[in-house]
């Protein structure tokens, strides 16, 4: 039986190509290893995949009784319900390290840089194994995304670096070029409900015993998602009251380097313990804010605890 590979719910275009990229190596390296999702890919992703070629992973919602890889995340709330029936052979992430234990030693590659793919590329080096073209690109895709086209502060020199020695295996000449390509594209909200663009990149996290939700929509323009903000708002309101203490929708726009923060909240002063910005309404600018890994989550955590 193939060990799963696997990354987050509602999986955006690293957890996808990093689930793609591990189960090929894991196979290489005499583990036979299938990648699976978690959800369908966004439209961004199905970009990349069909860009490279490469095949969108397997939907699966169980994992009781199999042995599986998490890639892009070690958060319980992010995971299958049954992961606890599960044997977790390793981990590959550029998260902080959540809340998933075993009762076993593991293989674990969490690196502090702005992908997942960026330790992918590095193990792929340190086994002395062949990127494949197709994968090569999908990896470079996943980089540019997840660090905003290297504008996020998540963005490291390793990022970078594996970006150029990827391009020159994918046959990439534009970098950037591809990039504004794919945000263009992750930008279209045309034919889209509001349940599949909150959803788009969303993640749960526990906080201080707390059960808060934050979204994130990165566009080339804010005005683009003017006539949908209404919508987006009474979704993320019902989606709130499936038990959540608040939830955060980001409304990035890549270009001004700063976000919207659409918010529904029992306590909406923790946005300004957050940021030490107070909303207005039911939303708050906050300025050169571009990544919630890094400067979303931890400001929360520390607000929740506070």
């Amino acid at each position: 039986m193939a060990v799963l590979v696997l990354g987050h719910m509602n999986p955006d275009t690293d957890s996808i190509i990093a689930a793609i990229g591990v189960a090929d190596l894991m196979t290489k390296r005499g583990v036979a290893a299938k990648a699976v999702a978690q959800g369908a890919p966004t439209p961004e992703s199905t970009f990349v995949l069909e860009k490279f070629g490469l095949t969108a992973p397997e939907v699966v919602s169980s994992v009781a009784g199999q042995k599986v890889i998490l890639v892009d995340t070690t958060e319980r709330a992010q995971l299958p319900a049954d992961l606890g029936d599960a044997e977790i052979l390793g981990v590959v992430d550029h998260h902080k390290l959540g809340d998933v234990t075993t009762p076993n030693p593991l293989e674990m590659w969490v690196w502090p840089v702005g992908c997942t793919g960026t330790v992918i590329k590095a193990m792929y080096d340190f086994y002395g194994i062949e990127v494949p073209k197709g994968i090569a690109g999908g990896l470079l895709c996943a980089i540019l995304s997840d660090t905003v086209m290297f504008k996020s502060v998540t963005c490291t020199p390793q990022d970078k670096k594996a970006v150029e020695e990827l391009a020159k295996i994918a046959g990439v000449a534009d970098v950037m070029a591809l990039g504004m390509d794919m945000f263009k594209v992750k930008s279209a909200v045309e034919g889209a409900s509001m349940k599949d663009l909150v959803f788009r990149d969303y993640k749960d996290f526990d906080m201080n015993g707390n059960k808060v939700g934050i979204g994130q929509l990165e566009v080339v323009d804010l005005s683009i998602l003017e006539p949908v903000k209404a919508g987006l708002y009474e979704e993320i309101t019902r989606v709130k009251g499936e038990g959540r203490h608040s939830v955060f929708l980001l409304l990035t726009d890549i270009m001004k380097e700063g976000s919207e923060m659409l918010i529904v909240s029992d306590d909406p002063s923790k946005v300004e313990a957050a940021f030490g910005v107070k909303p207005e309404g039911t939303s708050v600018w906050l300025d050169g804010v571009m990544s919630r890994k890094k400067q979303v989550v931890p400001n929360f955590e520390k607000a929740f605890k506070g």
